[in-house]
């Protein structure tokens, strides 16, 4: 007696049951340490099952991808509705910030770290990258406006992530181990964010 069908249903689940398993893999071992047959494995299916959903592994990396970026940018968003006060905003967002890379280490590095060879090609990819970024950007454009802080918005912001950022990466990586944790060297850095500074 043939099979029944699959609900479209049944397809989203395991399509979203394929994507968590390449998650966890590609943060991992890496884009280049996971083939097809790898998530297959971790599924418990055949090899050529993830290939019913999936064209290939560029295009699992690329909704991984993707969606990583969109949870992000959802709780960068959420965040940054909570004031109109510009430099208030800027440490929420902060927070949010660091929430979101403790809470979710995997995706955090697929967006943050890994990359495939066509990685710019990807539409969605930008589009959710894009939405991640425009909080922040748009916090520190306020701040210049108001005064608060000095300098090119567009410099600010990137300075202002790249700060966010490695503190966050070397938390994750196991390296904060020179007497100071994650949540103080945040609160040192968020501490004097009322105070006017201008950036080289």
């Amino acid at each position: 007696m043939p099979r029944a069908a699959l609900t479209q249903s049944e397809l989203d689940a395991f399509r979203d049951e394929i994507c968590d398993a390449a998650t966890r893999l590609f943060a991992e071992r890496g884009y280049d340490g996971v083939t097809m047959r790898s998530i297959a494995a971790e599924l418990g299916c055949s090899a050529m099952t993830p290939y019913r959903y999936f064209a290939g592994k560029g295009e699992i990396f690329s909704m991984v991808k993707a969606d990583a970026y969109g949870r992000f940018a959802d709780a960068q968003e959420q965040a940054a509705t909570g004031t109109d006060d510009a430099s208030e905003r800027l440490s929420i967002l902060a927070r949010a910030y660091v929430e979101f890379a403790v809470a979710e280490p995997d995706a955090y590095r697929i967006m943050f770290e890994l990359a495939q060879d066509d990685d710019g090609d990807h539409e969605e990819v930008q589009t959710q990258s894009q939405r991640a970024w425009a909080p922040l950007r748009e916090a520190v454009g306020a701040a210049v406006a108001a005064g608060l802080i000095d300098g090119d918005a567009d410099d600010v912001a990137h300075l202002y992530w790249a700060q966010v950022h490695g503190m966050v990466t070397l938390h994750l990586a196991g390296k904060l181990k020179l007497g100071r944790t994650l949540e103080e060297i945040l609160g040192a850095m968020l501490g004097d964010k009322m105070e006017r500074r201008t950036t080289c």
